[in-house]
């Protein structure tokens, strides 16, 4: 039986090339994303269903993303859609982060939730998170929005695979590396591709016993 993903933020950078992934290896892919048009043609080529105009921090459009998957078994849940913004010590824009804790961290809970149903035994959860969610890790400072916003994501993604283990449900906090994508205008180390491989790997070795874990995508546990 062919296994099913979905993936949101899945028309560009690294949820394109995990769609791009999950297809060659045979699995139907669903791609969510907030634009259609010209921005979603490549995943087109992809995706066995392409479900655009879905904004991941409307309620209204999480119930519609609900309602489009009723009754369908999926394998995999990919949270991925993201925002990265940066704020300056003394101008901080809380509007900035607000929206980045709204889709950074909320979106991924808000459709984990609403997809319950869809979700049973065997099936796993990935949060695409980051390294600068890590406390422990932070000794650069900055980006307040971003790294409080991806150590909320963490943090609700420790909860779930609690409660979501007597399911048969495992989770994963997944750290890409950094990706040449247009979050970082390009100037990553690693390419989508590569991020999208080391991700699928640590998705394939998620089990029960390891759910919960923080992790970048070459393999390395994180701190918290």
């Amino acid at each position: 039986m062919t296994s099913t993903v979905v993936i949101t933020g899945a028309n560009r950078g690294v949820g394109l090339a995990l769609a791009r992934h999950y297809h060659a290896a045979g699995w139907a892919v669903i791609g969510v994303c907030r634009s259609g048009g010209e921005e979603a043609a490549e995943l087109r080529d992809v995706a066995e269903t392409l479900i655009e105009g879905i904004d991941v921090t409307r309620a209204e459009d999480v119930d519609r993303l609900r309602e489009a998957l009723a009754g369908r078994r999926l394998d995999l849940l990919i949270n991925n859609a993201g925002l990265l913004q940066d704020e300056v010590l003394g101008e901080i824009d809380f509007d900035s982060i607000r929206t980045q804790m709204e889709i950074n961290a909320y979106a991924p809970l808000r459709v984990t939730e609403a997809l319950l149903d869809n979700l049973g035994e065997g099936a796993r959860v990935a949060n695409i998170t980051s390294r600068m969610g890590s406390i422990a890790d932070n000794d650069s400072g900055g980006r307040y929005g971003y790294r409080a916003s991806k150590a909320a994501l963490n943090a609700f993604g420790k909860s779930l695979a609690v409660d979501l283990k007597p399911r048969g449900i495992a989770v994963a906090q997944l750290h890409p590396g950094y990706v040449q994508t247009r979050m970082v205008n390009f100037g990553g180390m690693i390419s989508a591709e590569e991020a999208a491989t080391g991700i699928a790997e640590r998705i394939e070795a998620l089990t029960l016993e390891n759910s919960g874990g923080f992790w970048h995508s070459n393999g390395e546990a994180l701190p918290w």
